[in-house]
């Protein structure tokens, strides 16, 4: 039997997308235009409203003004429907990995939650229909058969191979390298198959040889249909560049200093909690890896208006 059927990415939009918080403006004035399939990168210095967008796009926070469309949902007023087609990878407070538990538990885990919750994988919870045709395949038994299939299938787009590791599936998170544990968390989301993929801090603090890999990895992942929104603080030359650097408030528009233009989404302002909904990947909040001051602060800033907080 062939492997499970690649989703279908999706195309995202984006007019004059701000998000406001109580300190100013996180983000303003973001246009652009991806097709299905495309690598979005993403840039500028940490502390520019990055992750903010990002969570934006994923349907992770409320815009303040400006129309998106994420595939047939439109933001904000459709972000429930967004989260369903929406993963998200390596997002400091969101998706933090356990450096205690292993690479094997991780996996496992994430595809229980699958299973019990993730719209992507409610198929395996549907008993098998009486008399349905077709042998099943040597070694194959079901739901949790279907489930290995795809960890395995989300391992082999990440580039993760648990044969290379120090103790195979039994190494602990934090005996990974920085690398190792970012394909480890875009494997845990490739698990419930999304439409968009979306990747924070994918170039922090990697060596050049390792941020080439890294980047190689989003490629194969966009290159397989599912379209990819990832953050950097410098995008490569195929990527489709957005910036947060360029989204400054008009002429004037009271905007004080930088600090006070990155704040974060605030329900009373407009920039409200969004339902966590489907597929939101396990929340944890122990640090494996230490993050740049900027960029602990950038992360922190959005929990509130995650609905994770």
């Amino acid at each position: 039997m062939d492997g499970p059927e690649e989703p279908e990415g999706l195309a995202v939009t984006a007019r004059d997308l701000g998000l406001r918080g109580p300190r100013g403006w996180a983000f303003r004035g973001v246009s652009f235009d991806a097709g299905p399939g495309s690598l979005v990168a993403v840039e500028g210095p940490s502390g520019s409203g990055r992750t903010a967008l990002l969570l934006a796009l994923t349907g992770r926070m409320r815009t303040t003004e400006g129309t998106a469309r994420v595939g047939p949902a439109r933001l904000p007023k459709q972000a429930a429907a967004v989260r369903r087609l929406a993963g998200l990878a390596h997002v400091p407070g969101v998706t933090d990995l356990d450096p205690a538990l292993t690479v094997g538990e991780h996996l496992r885990e994430r595809a229980l939650l699958e299973r019990r919750f993730g719209g992507p994988l409610r198929e395996l919870l549907r008993p098998r229909a009486a008399g349905a045709s077709g042998p099943t395949p040597p070694g194959a038994g079901g739901r949790a058969a279907e489930a290995g299939r795809r960890i395995d299938a989300a391992l082999a787009a990440a580039g993760l191979d648990p044969r290379t590791l120090p103790k195979g599936v039994r190494t602990a998170v934090r005996d990974l390298g920085r690398l190792e544990a970012l394909r480890l968390s875009v494997a845990l989301a490739l698990i419930g198959r999304p439409r968009l993929l979306g990747v924070d801090d994918t170039d922090l603090k990697l060596p050049d040889a390792e941020r080439a890999e890294a980047w190689a990895l989003l490629r194969t992942v966009a290159a397989s249909g599912t379209t990819v929104v990832t953050v950097c603080s410098e995008a490569p030359e195929d990527a489709l560049v957005v910036s947060t650097v360029s989204t400054a408030p008009p002429a004037g528009t009271p905007h004080g200093d930088r600090e006070d233009r990155e704040g974060p989404a605030d329900p009373e302002d407009g920039a409200g909690r969004e339902d966590p909904g489907d597929g939101d990947e396990p929340d944890d909040h122990d640090d494996h890896d230490v993050q740049d001051d900027h960029d602990d602060e950038e992360a922190a800033d959005a929990l509130p208006a995650t609905g994770r907080a």
